[in-house]
């Protein structure tokens, strides 16, 4: 399976937020884990940024690889899109992307960081790859 930069850059960070992950699985339900939006991206260290990215790269990457031997059809599933969108990107270009998003639409803040990376990054990237 070939991985993007973006994937390989969060795997290496990986170990570098271990203790970030080991904090947020403390957390008693996943109902009880905010929505991670601009406002509390901005307000976030590098490192607590770095944690978010590794987490989503992780899961995308776990998504892709569980269902590559039977992979759902692309409207069945955002992971195959998503890292497609992603490619060539690295951590480091996608959390400067985000920061310079929240700060040019500081009006904004409310929108989930997720979505600003589908919309703003992965589905621009998705454009110019067809």
């Amino acid at each position: 399976m070939h991985q993007n930069a973006f994937i390989r850059g969060a795997v290496r960070a990986l170990s570098a937020t271990g203790l970030a992950f080991a904090l947020f699985a403390a957390q008693p339900a996943a109902a009880d884990v905010p929505l991670v939006d601009g406002t509390l991206w901005v307000k976030s260290s590098e490192e607590v940024k770095k944690a978010y990215l590794v987490g989503l790269a992780n899961m995308v990457q776990l998504e892709v690889a569980y269902n590559a031997n039977d992979p759902l059809p692309e409207k069945s599933s955002l992971s195959p899109r998503f890292a497609k969108g992603l490619t060539g990107q690295t951590l480091a270009s996608v959390q400067e992307a985000l920061d310079k998003w929240y700060s040019a639409n500081p009006g904004k803040l409310q929108r989930p960081v997720i979505e600003t990376i589908w919309f703003e990054i992965a589905l621009p990237g998705l454009k110019a790859g067809k």
